[in-house]
Order: structure tokens, then C-alpha cells, then sequence
């Protein structure tokens, strides 16, 4: 099975482990804007990136990009890519709700779809990148 599954393009075993992860920071960014309101969208965006991160690295780390260098080193690598992800997710998001004025479940699916793009390569340019000897 892991043979077959590091055939797939890295590009496919992104989309689904960063599918996965979505749906995961989703949940919990959805089920904050429920307990705290909808009006709390943006620290809902926070906890549920916060929360996130440490199943997003590990599933990246060992099912998409192969981390083998050094684990803190690509930790803070990745929480170097997350901080400018989540600003491109919360200006998205702000402008979404505000200025397109789509609900905050809504606008929260479009932002990640974007953000999604521009992580892909920072973590494959940037934090996971592999050294050619």
C-alpha cells in the first residue's frame, strides 16, 4: 500500500491529505463559530488553524512531501508557511463575508480553496523541500 501510495503524484496525495485536513480545521472552525456565534468567524480562524497545524504537519510530513531532515527544523518551516497561509485565509475571509457578504460557513470554503494553492508550494518549495545531493 505505502508503495503504491508514494507513486501518486505528490500533487494527488496533497489534495487528498490536504482534503482530509480541511475538512478537519472545518470541522473545528465550524463547530467554534456554532458555540461562540458567527459573528466570532475570525477567532473561530484561529483556534481552527491553532488546532489544525499539528495534524496538518504530521499528515504532510509522513504521507505527502516524505519529511526526512530534521523534524523541528521543518515544524518551524511549516509554521513559517501556516502564518502567511492563515493571512491570505483571513483576508479572504474578511473580505468574503464583508464585502461579498456570503455566510461564514460559505466564505470559509472559498478561502481555504485558495490558500490551499499557495501552500501546496510553500511546502513543497519551502518547508519540505528535499536537498539534491
Amino acid at each position: 500500500m505505502k508503495e503504491y501510495w508514494f507513486k501518486l503524484s505528490d500533487k494527488i496525495r496533497f489534495l487528498l491529505v490536504g482534503g482530509f485536513n480541511a475538512g478537519v480545521s472545518y470541522l473545528i472552525y465550524s463547530v467554534i463559530c456554532l458555540v461562540l456565534g458567527t459573528g466570532a468567524y475570525q477567532i473561530a480562524l484561529a483556534f481552527a488553524w491553532a488546532i489544525s497545524s499539528v495534524v496538518s504537519f504530521t499528515t504532510q510530513k509522513f504521507l505527502v512531501f516524505k519529511g526526512s531532515s530534521n523534524w523541528m527544523k521543518e515544524y518551524i518551516k511549516c509554521c513559517t508557511t501556516w502564518f502567511f497561509s492563515y493571512l491570505i485565509n483571513a483576508g479572504l475571509l474578511e473580505f468574503i463575508v464583508k464585502i461579498l457578504h456570503l455566510n461564514v460557513f460559505i466564505a470559509q470554503i472559498v478561502a481555504t480553496l485558495a490558500a490551499a494553492v499557495f501552500t501546496y508550494f510553500l511546502f513543497k518549495k519551502f518547508a519540505f523541500r528535499v536537498k539534491k545531493i
